[in-house]
């Protein structure tokens, strides 16, 4: 078993995305195998990437040092118990993308207790600026979180939490986070236009402003909350409409609304587990 060869199992938009950070990254493309049903998807990653693309598990996974899943959670028992006989005999790490899916859960469907990185990304690693959360079952020495490391850092920035349970927390707040600043950007820019902005000028400053401020706050060693002082001066206009905010309880919202995304995380997993 070559531990530098990955079989990406799913070859969905997550997949692409890490395939093409390490592609970018110098990742050697022979090296990474695809199973994925769908042959018109299989056939762009093959002539875009250069990976091997198979519409069979059995196949790509031949070998495989690392294997990614990066299934939807509703099918992730069938293919897990499909591919299990078939599994290299040597413990390949596995590293699971799937969300709601528990570590413990993943080895049951898949027959022994392997290796397992459990990795929550978001949505923005399909532009490798993702933000990712990884944990690693009692079972992953320290090559095979160097080898984790490696796939989902082509994705973007990383951090490791010490307990499974803390995945849900990272899901509240980076996995569904863009959408968040999704819908604020698009609350900002249906109020330029309300103003009396054009639709276009409108969206471009508020997309515009929303990168200008995360640039600021990623570039900057002063906190989100300095960096809001600085910006608001006394009596002016960001002054006023931060006092709108704060009488709406906007922390106190946000607090709520995170909480909610964390508690059906929590419940999620709990049904996939139940489901063993």
């Amino acid at each position: 078993m070559s531990t530098a060869k990955i079989a990406f199992i799913g070859g969905g938009n997550m997949a692409t995305s890490l395939i093409a950070g390490l592609v970018a990254d110098g990742y050697a493309a022979q090296d990474i195998c695809v199973s994925e049903p769908n042959p018109e998807r299989r056939n762009a990653l093959q002539a875009r990437y250069g990976v091997r693309a198979f519409a069979e598990s059995t196949e790509a996974l031949a070998d495989a040092g690392t294997l990614v899943l990066c299934v939807k959670p509703q099918i992730a028992r069938q293919v897990c118990t499909a591919m299990a006989p078939t599994l290299p005999s040597a413990a390949p790490l596995v590293v699971s993308v799937m969300a709601g899916v528990p570590e413990r859960t993943i080895q049951g469907w898949l027959g022994r207790p392997l290796p397992i990185v459990r990795a929550m990304p978001n949505t923005p690693a399909m532009v490798q600026t993702g933000a990712i959360g990884l944990h690693a079952s009692a079972e992953v020495d320290a090559e095979g979180r160097n080898r984790a490391e490696t796939i989902l850092r082509a994705a973007g920035l990383i951090r490791w939490v010490d307990d499974e349970d803390k995945i849900d927390a990272v899901t509240a707040i980076s996995g569904s986070g863009p959408a968040y600043f999704f819908l604020f950007m698009e609350a900002l820019e249906e109020a330029g236009i309300a103003l009396g902005l054009d639709p276009e000028t409108s969206r471009l400053l508020t997309m515009q402003t929303a990168l200008g401020a995360a640039k600021m706050a990623i570039e900057s060693d002063a906190p989100p909350s300095r960096l809001r002082e600085q910006v608001t001066s006394p009596g002016g206009t960001t002054e006023r409409a931060l006092e709108v905010f704060a009488d709406a309880d906007l922390r106190g919202l946000i607090a709520r609304a995170t909480a909610a995304a964390r508690d059906r995380a929590q419940a999620l997993s709990k049904t996939l587990s139940e489901d063993q």
